[in-house]
């Protein structure tokens, strides 16, 4: 795709914003969890207008590039000139979620193969893993009710994550949430991995699960794996990753 560049034409702080969004973009597809076009992950732009940057609705995410990004407002009109798209059912549930949490900067949302697979289980995630106690103790439920995209769900839809960075989007797939890209992206790398051991294990024998008062002290656990970086322990090296593997996402 031939997108003119927008780096000049938008400022620093959109910039940087809209590159760390294309990375995670890339990262999706590099680890296996896109869906064709049919997924999506938004970033909120810093400011009082409540605005947001989603993929253009047609893209691979190996396609997508820090201009092609679509800049919308709360009424999903755009804001940036683009041949694309917005997927109708990916602004309703974004645009709920950066309603109701300022704190959110990124929502990421897949419909990986684990995910989905997990998501339709009756018990959800299962303790019995070390990264499955770290997605417990901030993991929301929000039963199906089809495809996301009538405004009446959007209330419903708030209240499953409440306060959670994480949401099982019951028979549809998984959502995380972070103050960063970066913090969206390391939330939802854990969320995929649980799932992947969880339908890993469950073709095994019977499962152990890890005791409930290991449980109590995961939050603070994780603070001291990450040396109090959170993300940030990671998110270099991803986006090295990313640079060895198509460096034209910064385009």
């Amino acid at each position: 795709m031939d997108i003119p560049s927008l780096k000049s034409s938008v400022s620093a702080q959109e910039w940087q914003l809209r590159v760390e969004l294309a990375a995670a973009y890339r990262l999706v597809a590099l680890y296996g969890w896109s869906d064709l076009v049919f997924t999506h992950i938004s970033a909120r732009i810093a400011g009082p207008e409540h605005h947001f940057l989603i993929n253009p609705y047609g893209l691979m995410f190996d396609e997508i590039t820090a201009s092609s990004l679509i800049k919308v407002d709360a009424q999903c009109n755009k804001l940036s000139d683009s041949p694309f798209p917005v997927n109708p059912a990916g602004f309703t549930i974004h645009s709920c979620i950066h309603e109701a949490r300022a704190d959110v900067v990124c929502v990421l949302h897949t419909h990986s193969r684990d995910g989905v697979a997990v998501s339709a289980q009756k018990a959800g995630v299962l303790p019995i893993s070390q990264q499955s106690t770290f997605v417990i103790p901030q993991l929301g439920y929000h039963d199906y009710e089809g495809v996301a995209l009538r405004d009446e769900e959007k209330p419903r839809l708030q209240a499953s994550l409440g306060r959670n960075n994480l949401l099982m989007l019951r028979n549809h797939g998984l959502l995380a949430v972070g103050g960063s890209v970066a913090e969206a992206f390391l939330n939802m790398y854990v969320f995929e991995t649980t799932c992947q051991i969880q339908i890993s294990a469950q073709s095994g024998g019977e499962l152990v699960h890890v005791h409930p008062e290991i449980m109590k002290s995961m939050p603070q656990v994780l603070q001291m794996v990450t040396k109090g970086q959170g993300a940030g322990i990671a998110w270099p090296a991803l986006l090295r990753k990313v640079e060895r593997s198509d460096p034209g996402y910064k385009l």
